[in-house]
């Protein structure tokens, strides 16, 4: 996407796991090193071990939880920016990120979502892959309407057999 146009991402999961949602909730806001730090610094090393889940919310803020949160929660029911996992390895004396995917069944983000996860990533102070290490590519079947997710590059419906659009349809945005 462009600078001038991002794309946001409506949650597109089950409603029964958005209804959980309450206000207030949402993952914690990394906007600097020391949001990081905090954040990141206070896990263990279980929990360092699994990535977590992220969203970068409509605000442009990367936002943390635990792996098992829902990206929805995450990002406090609202619509997002990216989604994935994300995980981090102590580097220098800093945390970097080792790896990162677009890995949510609840946003369906496309690929073209790193460049404003590499801008929220930038500004909390976190050196990154460049890249997803591992890239989701969803697409809705136009003729059956489920969401897929594409794989070797085949655009063919795991449900019906039909073709599947070459470019990003999970869901009109917002």
């Amino acid at each position: 996407m462009t600078a001038e146009r991002r794309r946001l991402y409506r949650y597109v999961g089950p409603a029964d796991l958005a209804a959980l949602v309450s206000p207030g909730d949402a993952g914690t806001a990394m906007r600097s090193p020391a949001d990081v730090e905090a954040w990141v610094g206070a896990r263990t090393v279980a929990e360092l071990a699994e990535p977590f889940t992220f969203v970068v919310g409509a605000d442009g803020a990367l936002r943390l939880a635990a792996r098992r949160s829902e990206h929805v929660a995450c990002a406090g029911g609202g619509a997002v920016l990216a989604a994935g996992e994300i995980a981090f390895e102590r580097r220098s004396g800093r945390w970097a990120v080792v790896e990162v995917s677009n890995q949510s069944t609840g946003y369906c983000p496309d690929v073209d979502s790193w460049s404003t996860l590499a801008e929220a990533l930038d500004r909390a102070g976190l050196k990154h892959t460049g890249g997803y290490t591992y890239a989701v590519v969803f697409r809705r079947c136009v003729l059956c309407g489920q969401v897929n997710i594409v794989r070797e590059d085949d655009y063919v419906c795991v449900f019906c057999d039909a073709e599947l659009p070459r470019v990003w349809n999970v869901d009109d945005g917002v």
